[in-house]
């Protein structure tokens, strides 16, 4: 597959917009950077979404050590993303207990517990996409008498903003804390040395001595590369699909659309390195499905 885009070209917009999607509002999950942000050392609840990569446990882990929270929550039922998850984690970890249609929440409670010792205070399974990750979330809240006026909001750094923007939304008591699971570079290579690999056998075109895949996604890689992290094809389309539904127009997400969250800017950088990718891989754009849609 040709794209018409060199591949260097495709990582740069492809962090464009994953480093307007991936938020963080604090450079790293201690007490100290709460202080230095808010001027309060802990929030009362930190919850980790389960359409994050499996490198999502490390950081909540890493938080409770911390004790950035006074109480921590794991949040997933069974989404668009939770069979390619369990299939990553059975791969990764072939001697993590998990039900074959475990959900998220329960995945992650595994991993959790067999990789660091550690059980979050609650798990919320019902949850079916970011929507409701937070309804259900403050339902569980409420259920259990846990009060919360300041919350961590920890999810795949492809989903981050949309969860704050959702947050904002449907919740604006509450000060929500954005820190995505992941940050990462997608790195392209123009070309690769020709060693003889090259030809129409292998899938590469020769010029002027070098070989480049016609696959523009072979020439991806990432820096660092998260524990369970999307191909990179995967990542594009995680990507793409977001830009759509922060578009605060009839079709988004927004206030002049379907309501679902609070207005967000989209920079005009971020709008054209999505035009390109769009154009250049307009099956990358990934609808909502109705399958999950809140209930």
């Amino acid at each position: 597959m040709m794209s018409g885009m060199d591949p260097q070209q495709i990582a740069d917009d492809m962090n464009v917009l994953a480093g307007f999607l991936g938020r963080r509002d604090v450079p790293e999950l201690t007490q100290d950077a709460l202080e230095a942000r808010y001027g309060w050392r802990q929030v009362d609840v930190m919850a980790l979404f389960g359409g994050s990569i499996l490198a999502g446990g490390d950081v909540l882990a890493a938080a409770m050590r911390a004790g950035v929270a006074r109480r921590y929550v794991i949040v997933g039922g069974a989404g668009h993303t939770t069979q390619t998850f369990r299939e990553r984690v059975r791969g990764l970890c072939p001697d993590l207990d998990f039900a074959d249609d475990a959900c998220e929440a329960d995945v992650f409670a595994a991993y959790l517990r067999m990789r660091h010792g550690l059980d979050a205070d609650l798990l919320e399974r019902q949850s079916t996409n970011c929507g409701n990750n937070i309804t259900y979330l403050c339902d569980l809240l409420v259920q259990h008498g846990v009060p919360c006026r300041s919350l961590i909001l920890s999810q795949d750094a492809t989903m981050q903003l949309r969860m704050q923007a959702i947050c904002r939304h449907d919740w604006p008591e509450v000060e929500p804390v954005s820190f995505a699971t992941y940050t990462t570079w997608v790195v392209g290579e123009r070309c690769v040395a020709d060693d003889d690999r090259g030809g129409a056998d292998t899938g590469v075109e020769v010029s002027c001595g070098q070989a480049t895949p016609t696959d523009p996604f072979e020439a991806l890689a990432f820096d660092p590369e998260p524990l369970g992290m999307w191909t990179p094809r995967r990542y594009l389309t995680l990507l793409m699909g977001e830009i759509p539904r922060l578009t605060d127009d009839e079709h988004g997400y927004g206030p002049c659309g379907k309501d679902f969250l609070a207005h967000v800017d989209i920079p005009d950088e971020v709008v054209a390195a999505f035009d390109r990718l769009r154009a250049a891989f307009p099956d990358c754009v990934r609808v909502a499905n109705p399958r999950f849609a809140s209930r």
